[in-house]
């Protein structure tokens, strides 16, 4: 693999990319359908990339056009099998933390599910992982897209596998964009439903359907509204309250002392999303001010950098953070 020179000014020429050594089926692989694996690194980069045959032309920051060259180098050596759009966002994500996801020993704890690739693909995740096995509650913390929920539910299923608790309970707030239960139609389980489908798409996900279900019929995976768990007392379970950042303070201080013996808690959620009403505070802002020197609790904020979404996520959440401090100034919540 060969690149011509570049340089830093203003004026610099396009970046020339030759990818060796040539093959057809390679590069049809790393160029995907319709070129669509080209353009999601075009989007993720701020570049574009021309092609033809095995050379490359890429235009744009010469920073950027830089990276883009990585990038193809590094997914060219990937292509001995299929790349997929979802392939090359996680690897995008990876190159930009400056790892690999064939590096050894960097990827953290490696989860008993049915998706062998599981790993933390930033440092944060990796951190977030570690938090999780080595306390009885942690709080994840950061915008969309960051895997706060769906590396919790990932933490439940391994703790389940490996019999080191009993049952997974799943919990989420019932308040969304203003609306309330009373106002959606039919019985309580199907006016819940929809307030916990992405617990179900990640639980699908990790331990396919039919096993999900027949653990659901056998309340061995709960799935519940945060006011069910008024009373209650969790032993040997793995608790996940998601969204909780649209708990009241009295909600989040109710479910932080359900938790039982043998019991593992995790809470998600975005501080910024908040759905409460109008000059009512946030659970999770306060657990986080309150909680945060208390042993045995462990923290991870996330952050742009960690969006392992559509590339195009990680930058509207720079730009709302830009424009929030533009109009306010830092502030911490």
């Amino acid at each position: 693999m060969s690149r011509s020179h570049e340089t830093r000014s203003p004026s610099a020429r396009p970046l020339e990319l030759r990818l060796e050594p040539v093959d057809n089926q390679r590069l049809a692989r790393l160029c995907g359908a319709l070129d669509a694996n080209l353009r999601q690194i075009e989007s993720a980069l701020d570049v574009s990339i021309a092609r033809r045959g095995e050379r490359f032309t890429l235009r744009g920051d010469p920073a950027q056009a830089a990276r883009a060259a990585r990038a193809l180098e590094h997914f060219y050596g990937k292509a001995a099998a299929e790349l997929t759009l979802d392939d090359v966002q996680l690897g995008l994500t990876e190159l930009e933390q400056g790892r690999s996801s064939t590096a050894k020993g960097d990827a953290g704890p490696q989860l008993l599910t049915r998706r062998p690739d599981l790993h933390g693909r930033t440092p944060r995740q990796i951190q977030y992982l570690e938090n999780i096995l080595a306390h009885d509650i942690t709080f994840g913390i950061g915008p969309a897209g960051t895997g706060k929920t769906y590396l919790a539910v990932a933490c439940a299923v391994d703790a389940l596998e490996r019999d080191n608790v009993k049952r997974i309970v799943l919990v989420r707030p019932a308040v969304e964009a203003g609306e309330r239960l009373g106002f959606l139609p039919g019985d309580l389980a199907q006016k819940v439903d929809p307030y916990l489908r992405p617990l179900y798409d990640a639980l699908f996900d990790l331990m396919g359907f039919d096993k999900t279900g027949k653990l659901l019929e056998r309340s061995t995976i709960e799935l519940a509204p945060l006011a069910y768990m008024r009373g209650r007392t969790l032993n040997h379970a793995f608790i996940i309250l998601d969204e909780a950042q649209n708990t009241t303070p009295e909600q989040m201080k109710m479910f932080l002392t359900r938790i039982g013996f043998g019991a593992k808690a995790v809470v998600t959620g975005d501080v910024t999303q908040t759905d409460l009403a109008r000059g009512q505070k946030s659970g999770l802002v306060e657990a986080r001010r309150i909680l945060a020197e208390v042993r045995g609790i462990a923290f991870t904020e996330f952050g742009a950098a960690d969006v392992v979404r559509h590339p195009l996520v990680a930058r509207i959440i720079d730009a709302y953070e830009k424009h929030t401090q533009d109009e306010h100034g830092p502030q911490s919540a």
